[in-house]
């Protein structure tokens, strides 16, 4: 709930609204990191009560989060959609480099720590388990039923923008399809690290800051 509040936020602010002050027309270059302290400690101060099933499903989470990554990039590098170079944008800070660096650490941990852990425990820890029966929780992890499955990679697409829904829509299937295959709350948590990783490095490498 803190993590959507957080996010819901930056869209209360606009260049227009509050012209001449960059810090509150753009919040989310402050509001990022603020919601990445708030929603890490409240990660760690819950963990014990986290079931990730084990990490031997390693390397599937791993293979599974290459795919998504290139699923991901497929439009803009092999399929002629138009680049995507506004959004997020810490070169602004390029001539101040405590700022800089301080701008991009804290994307990262938002980007590869955070939201994997936050929207794996929501989506397949909670949400996928929930379509199948209200008391989730005696649902067993990676569970299958078609509304629940279907369902919540249609939800995964919806919540993020227009240009991300079909990419969305497809790793939300294969991270579904991950869930059920090795019942693992772990692998899914690492194949979501390791697309937005090496998203994350795709972004910084190429300037296409609306992949953020």
């Amino acid at each position: 709930m803190l993590f959507l509040l957080a996010s819901s936020l930056i869209g209360k602010f606009s260049q227009d609204l509050l012209p001449g002050n960059f810090w509150l027309a753009n919040p989310e270059y402050w509001i990022y990191p603020i919601q990445t302290l708030v929603c890490g400690f409240l990660l760690l101060r819950w963990w014990r009560h986290y079931d990730f099933h084990g990490w031997s499903f390693l390397p599937a989470g791993i293979a599974a989060g290459v795919i998504a990554f290139l699923i991901w990039i497929a439009p803009q590098q092999w399929f002629g959609a138009p680049p995507r170079p506004d959004g997020f944008n810490p070169d602004l800070f390029a001539e101040t480099p405590a700022l800089y660096w301080t701008t991009l650490i804290f994307r990262f941990l938002r980007l590869v720590l955070i939201v994997p852990l936050l929207e794996e425990i929501f989506w397949r820890g909670f949400l996928m388990r929930y379509l199948i029966r209200d008391r989730f929780l005696s649902v067993a992890f990676g569970s299958y039923a078609p509304l629940a499955f279907f369902g919540v990679a249609l939800g995964f697409s919806l919540v993020h923008s227009q240009p991300d829904r079909i990419p969305a829509l497809l790793t939300g299937l294969l991270w579904n399809a991950l869930a059920v295959r090795t019942r693992s709350l772990g692998s899914c948590v690492v194949a979501h690290a390791v697309t937005n990783l090496l998203l994350g490095v795709y972004i910084v490498r190429t300037g296409q800051w609306g992949f953020w």
